[in-house]
């Protein structure tokens, strides 16, 4: 029946503008009808410490996680199989579109293992590297992981660095090779892989498909056998980290947590150790992957505590929840999320900046890596500076505001944050600021107070087949690189570390190695602090006025080049005037491009119709006469899109 209603929704007798809403509707009550727990509450307290498993999938992008997530999901009952959604955890609409995994998704599971039952906390985390602070926050709260690879496209640069970061938490890792059922599929090859790589031994390694559910029972059992129970006293008093958030319109900030010690249950009061605000606890629930309502929580479990928390600076990602009026042990969290890269959102009209500011405050509740600061531009108004993990972290970002908020504002090219170190100067030493952070050109200071530069540097993996590495090489040389070392996987396949400075990679680094390598090759980055650099700060004139919207901070190696370009744009976007419009890019005092935009030309002459060729010539320099005034007196306004277009990404 709900079938027949979401494909032909005009059979009701509804008016049209409600077709929309009906098919929603539909579509949420289908998929509560494909879990098969949603209706009654379930009660997981009576499953002892040593029948318990909490684990995490961590793999390379589009290597399988969300799809082994569905198997196992269906062969441990909490979904039906067939039930008409693939990639059942990936919740958001940015997920389904771009076929990513964006936000680390929970699920508890039930599994019976010789006439036992286990509870199984799942924990599917993002592939790329721009959201790799959910999977180090997922890896908290568990014990084990399972590291999923591709059969036909082996080790990534992504799964070197997810193997290190769980091999760094001390957790038990499980390796599983997927898609063998694919027609290149190279089970052997991927084995010597991780053996020669990570020294995993082939006979470990387990073959499944979790498009066909082939092996997934073992895939099971293994994590049942082989990963150890979480280390949680049940007797202590409440204990439990928070580890993830997020918003519901109806009941403010829901926080997912991981119960360390004792148990919680509805109507207690509990007490932030990093904020000391208390709440008392409104609903607690269970992820099956719907949310099922439970009366209580015990140590061991992964739950979601609702307790009317309104404002999203109270949800302390990392923070120890504990009882009222109990003293505890504040829990080890995990180290904040350091934005990467950094870009300014405007409203497209300021009378929309209060609904921008709101759901932007919402969105960050929900993506805590993400940082805020107020910022204003004299050309496009009030608005804020925000931090991300990286160029696709962004755009994820600006498509959820898009998408479940309806918000469309401006944004920015985006930029990095560099260290600027000032000479000892009685103002300075006075002020104590003898080293500045700075993401924004328009607060670049003056050459003389400037005793060295600094900017900021990545350490790059890439995994590349050999017949691209000439080609690889010579994008990282390009990029100012230096390489680390080059290590070869197998005959076929080599893995290369640069560093790179994190400007050069930032905005199309990982597009033109894709395009270079015929898709072949993987990127993969991590921080490597700051490094001393010749950075120099390149302005844009009209006319002899500067126009600080317009500059860029860029190294002295580069400078012409991307002086070249933005004339170039800006001839092209600016709009003619009356007057004659010199556009040149300068570093300092020094012009490094220049170009032109002609003046409209009214032909003073055209009504002569004969005498003397003195009188051609005298309206001729009474018109230059008039433009060159003109050009002395004129503002040049620039319309607010000319802004927009060289300023957005």
């Amino acid at each position: 029946m709900i079938r027949k209603l979401l494909l032909t929704p005009r059979s009701c007798n509804i008016y049209p503008g409600n077709v929309t809403v009906l098919k929603r509707s539909l579509e949420t009550l289908s998929k509560r009808f494909c879990s098969s727990n949603t209706k009654q509450e379930i009660d997981f307290s009576h499953i002892p410490v040593e029948r318990i498993r909490n684990f995490s999938i961590i793999a390379h992008v589009d290597h399988g996680k969300s799809t082994l997530a569905d198997r196992l999901l269906e062969f441990t009952g909490a979904i039906k199989p067939n039930c008409g959604q693939n990639q059942v955890l990936d919740k958001l609409q940015v997920e389904r579109e771009r076929g990513i995994t964006v936000k680390a998704q929970t699920a508890s599971l039930l599994y019976k293992y010789n006439d036992e039952e286990y509870l199984l906390n799942l924990i599917d985390t993002p592939g790329h590297v721009d959201f790799s602070n959910e999977v180090s926050r997922s890896l908290s709260a568990c014990q084990g992981v399972i590291l999923l690879i591709d059969a036909n496209d082996g080790v990534q640069a992504q799964t070197v660095a997810n193997f290190y970061l769980a091999f760094g938490s001390d957790l038990i890792i499980i390796p599983v090779l997927n898609k063998i059922d694919l027609k290149n599929a190279d089970p052997a090859r991927v084995t010597q892989q991780l053996e020669s790589l990570f020294d995993i031994d082939p006979k470990e390694v387990l073959k499944i498909s979790a498009k066909l559910g082939t092996g997934i029972d073992k895939v099971l059992e293994a994590i049942v056998t082989k990963l150890p129970s979480p280390t949680v006293n049940r007797d202590g008093n409440f204990r439990a980290l928070l580890f993830d958030s997020s918003y519901d319109k109806y009941r403010g900030v829901l926080s997912l947590v991981f119960i360390k010690d004792g148990m919680i249950k509805v109507g207690d009061h509990i007490q932030s150790v990093y904020t000391r605000k208390s709440y008392e606890v409104k609903t607690l629930s269970v992820l099956r992957p719907q949310e099922i309502p439970v009366e209580k929580l015990v140590a061991g479990q992964i739950g979601l505590i609702g307790c009317n928390m309104r404002s999203s600076k109270e949800a302390h990602i990392g923070d120890t929840i504990h009882l009222l009026g109990k003293t505890v042990e504040t829990l080890p969290g995990f180290q904040p999320a350091r934005p990467m890269v950094f870009a300014g959102i405007y409203p497209m009209d300021q009378s929309q900046h209060v609904n921008l500011r709101s759901a932007i405050e919402k969105l960050i509740l929900n993506d805590s890596a993400v940082t805020l600061e107020i910022d204003a531009s004299p050309a496009l108004g009030q608005g804020w500076r925000l931090g991300f993990l990286g160029l696709l972290h962004m755009e994820v970002f600006s498509q959820r505001l898009d998408q479940e908020y309806g918000a469309e504002p401006i944004i920015t090219a985006p930029s990095v944050i560099y260290k600027i170190k000032l000479k000892d100067t009685k103002q300075n030493l006075k002020e104590g600021k003898n080293v500045i952070f700075i993401n924004n050109p328009a607060l670049w200071p003056e050459v003389p107070q400037i005793e060295e530069c600094f900017e900021p540097m990545v350490i790059g993996t890439i995994i590349t087949p050999d017949k691209y590495l000439g080609a690889v090489m010579s994008l990282c040389l390009e990029r100012r690189g230096t390489q680390r070392n080059a290590t070869n996987i197998d005959n076929e396949r080599v893995m290369l570390q640069y560093d790179l400075p994190l400007c050069e990679i930032v905005v199309d680094f990982h597009d033109t190695l894709k395009t270079i390598s015929s898709g072949y090759a993987s990127f993969d980055y991590e921080d490597n602090g700051y490094a001393s650099s010749n950075l120099v700060k390149m302005g844009v004139l009209l006319n002899g006025t500067p126009v600080e919207e317009l500059s860029q901070i860029v190294h002295i190696t580069k400078a012409q080049t991307m002086g070249k370009k933005v004339a170039l744009k800006l001839k092209d976007i600016i709009p003619r005037q009356m007057i004659n419009i010199a556009i040149q890019a300068v570093v300092g005092g020094k012009v490094l491009a220049r170009q032109d935009i002609k003046a409209y030309r009214k032909d003073v002459t055209q009504w002569l119709y004969g005498g003397d060729v003195t009188r051609r010539k005298k309206l001729l320099a009474q018109q230059a006469a008039g433009k060159k005034k003109m050009r002395m007196i004129a503002n040049i306004s620039l319309p607010r899109e000319t802004f927009i277009n060289v300023l957005k990404k």
